[in-house]
């Protein structure tokens, strides 16, 4: 089985890029995708390129934080943030074309740092809510990378980039028998979704998800790779 171990949010703090990195060259993380919006954004960018083993891709954001272009003011509040949470999917569907054109701008963004673009996924999974699906089904083809699986795309297995994703090692689900989980799958690879981080003062204010962030980075780097996989 192929077990890709991706970690979401790089760039968003510099606590979350520290343990992203932490958990690369010490673990188990093989990729990564990178928030354009995010408050270390530089600081990330800088990183990866002093360390190329680490793939980096994409994390689409459309529910948090400010957009990186402009004249998208369907998508945001009052305060210029984006209006979507990850209750997304209790809303009205967005403006596609502004979605399209803001999505089209964070991937330009990533592609004048200079990086080389591994895939495409989304904060909060919002790539896979329905109205979005051509939009993605569009940018996944037109930059010629792959995409996080997620159930809306599971028609077009052509731009996924694993058979599924394991969305298991998260909150309560984290711990050290991960493998012994993957093994039960029936499918020739995998994405396992992981979000290590050192604790910093940005990530108590962005995020709900902060102390398990710990423990997911100290397990992803105590762990071995099974001989099963590939």
């Amino acid at each position: 089985m192929k077990v890709l171990f991706n970690a979401d949010d790089f760039g968003l703090t510099k606590g979350i890029t520290d343990g992203i990195m932490e958990a690369h060259t010490k673990g188990l993380v093989h990729s990564t995708t990178l928030m354009m919006n995010g408050k270390a954004v530089d600081y990330a960018v800088k990183q990866a390129k002093n360390h190329p083993s680490l793939h980096v891709g994409i994390h689409l954001v459309l529910t948090w934080g400010k957009p990186v272009s402009k004249d998208v003011s369907d998508l945001l509040d009052p305060n210029g943030e984006f209006k979507f949470k990850n209750t997304f999917l209790k809303m009205d569907p967005p403006n596609i074309y502004q979605v399209e054109k803001e999505w089209r701008a964070q991937i330009e963004a990533f592609l004048a740092t200079g990086l080389p673009l591994h895939h495409i996924d989304s904060h909060h999974h919002v790539h896979g809510w329905e109205p979005l699906k051509q939009v993605v089904v569009k940018l996944a083809k037109e930059y010629g990378v792959k995409v996080r699986y997620v159930d809306s795309l599971k028609d077009f297995p052509e731009i996924l980039l694993t058979e599924t994703l394991y969305l298991g090692f998260y909150g309560d689900g984290v711990d050290e028998k991960i493998f012994h989980h993957l093994q039960k799958l029936n499918v020739k690879s995998v994405e396992v979704m992981t979000h290590p981080a050192i604790m910093d003062e940005d990530l108590i204010q962005v995020s709900s998800y902060t102390n398990k962030r710990e423990q997911e980075l100290q397990i992803l780097c105590s762990l071995n790779t099974p001989d099963w996989v590939v």
